[in-house]
């Protein structure tokens, strides 16, 4: 299984490892069964996520894919964060073997969670604005 440079220096350097005390949106997403669980954290002011850290139980590709999710939401609007895709995570790593794909999937939806959690703390219902936050068993190796 070969990984990219990117991925590499991801799981080697990962970027935004810890968490949050005072967050305004914790998710946390995986399943023992694959042996990946990710914790993700997000500080928001107005309307941008000005901080965000993770907790990643996992394989090398799981804390790479959670190391690149979180510098691609930093700084940008809850809005332009919802668009991450797994694909894009994929993407800003140079791919990722397809065993590993579902590692992607999880740092997406983490992301997600972290957004969900932070509307439902204000009181907002997020499934219309957040849409379902699919589980481990949603990646196809199962």
């Amino acid at each position: 299984m070969a990984y990219s440079e990117k991925v590499m220096d991801h799981f080697s350097n990962p970027r935004n490892v810890g968490e949050i005390v005072d967050a305004d949106g914790v998710g946390e997403v995986g399943n023992p069964k694959c042996g990946d669980i990710m914790k993700m954290y997000i500080k928001v002011d107005g309307d941008v996520i000005t901080d965000v850290k993770f907790k990643t139980f996992g394989c090398g590709a799981a804390i790479a894919t959670s190391s690149m999710a979180t510098e691609l939401v930093k700084g940008k609007t809850i809005q332009e964060a919802l668009q991450l895709t797994n694909k894009a995570v994929m993407e800003a790593l140079d791919g990722l073997p397809p065993v590993k794909v579902h590692c992607s999937v999880l740092a997406e939806q983490a992301i997600k969670s972290a957004i969900s959690d932070y509307y439902t703390r204000k009181g907002i219902d997020p499934t219309p604005i957040v849409g379902p936050i699919e589980d481990c068993e949603a990646c196809h190796l199962h």
